[in-house]
């Protein structure tokens, strides 16, 4: 049964890919922007759990509620300091500024604790159980339960909070939302809040995966989580979770059929593939744009 352990194997990594695009298929449904500066709100994320675990000595929980909480203000600081300024100016100048975040990040995290990677504290034992004769991590069960649990949280607050409600008349049109008493400024704040938060958890749950964290660490995932972004139809969110799991389980059987060197690359063929088969994405649809 090793291909039921690969898809486990895929659908866990596939998760951590479907948190942080999330954040970053929010956003660009609310203002048309691409954080790109979101990867490192993850690497972020990862140290704060790190530091929770091993210089306070707290378990789990308490790590990944206080990544998640710490980086929502801290999404919620980039955008008011670097993004909400740039709202009525071109799109490029947005995306130059947020790449430039990205950078003053990693170099920032560099500068304060150097470059150096460090392995990740695990609270728990991790144990294996049979299923139908694959060898299945409680790890990875830990990593499915709590995307799976927040996903579900996200998609509550979307369809049935008064916040989410905001979101979507924003996302639909600014203007008119405007209008109808909506205060925009706050929606788009709490939209950074929630995307940075999910991928603060993503931060805690990927250094207990994979046991090491650097300050570059958030470079791959976030370009991946964009290209799953990208693939399910950015501004869509059961497209990002979809896309995510999707790009987890073909690196995850690339790994398995011996092109692990492979497995980077297979997520921007996706990419081009997708660019060029379906600009849209899989959830998207086309839409005509008056010039």
């Amino acid at each position: 049964m090793e291909w039921l352990q690969q898809l486990i194997n895929g659908i866990s990594l596939g998760s951590i890919y479907a948190l942080i695009a999330l954040g970053y298929t929010m956003v660009y449904g609310i203002i048309k922007l691409i954080n790109f500066a979101h990867g490192e709100i993850f690497m972020i994320g990862a140290f704060i759990g790190y530091f929770t675990i091993a210089g306070w000595g707290l378990g789990f929980l308490p790590a990944l509620l206080i990544s998640m909480v710490s980086c929502a203000i801290i999404g919620v600081i980039i955008e008011r300091v670097a993004y909400k300024r740039l709202r009525n100016t071109t799109r490029i100048a947005a995306l130059i500024t947020a790449i430039g975040v990205s950078l003053l990040i990693q170099n920032g995290v560099i500068y304060m604790r150097g470059a150096q990677p460090v392995a990740y504290p695990s609270d728990f034992a991790n144990k294996t159980f049979n299923l139908f004769g694959a060898q299945i991590s409680s790890q990875s069960l830990l990593i499915l339960t709590v995307s799976v649990t927040l996903m579900i949280i996200l998609q509550f607050i979307v369809h049935k909070t008064k916040i989410g409600k905001a979101m979507r008349a924003v996302s639909y049109d600014a203007d008119a939302a405007r209008l109808m008493g909506i205060n925009v400024d706050n929606t788009i704040s709490a939209t950074f809040a929630i995307g940075s938060a999910l991928a603060g958890a993503a931060g805690v749950i990927f250094g207990i995966y994979y046991t090491k964290i650097d300050p570059l660490m958030g470079v791959i995932p976030g370009l991946k989580a964009f290209v799953a972004a990208v693939l399910g139809g950015i501004g869509i969110i059961p497209g990002a979770m979809v896309g995510g799991l999707v790009l987890g389980v073909v690196e995850t059987i690339v790994s398995a059929l011996g092109f692990s060197l492979w497995r980077d690359a297979a997520a921007f063929v996706i990419l081009i593939l997708i660019l060029i088969l379906k600009p849209s994405g899989i959830f998207g649809k086309n839409t005509r744009e008056k010039v």
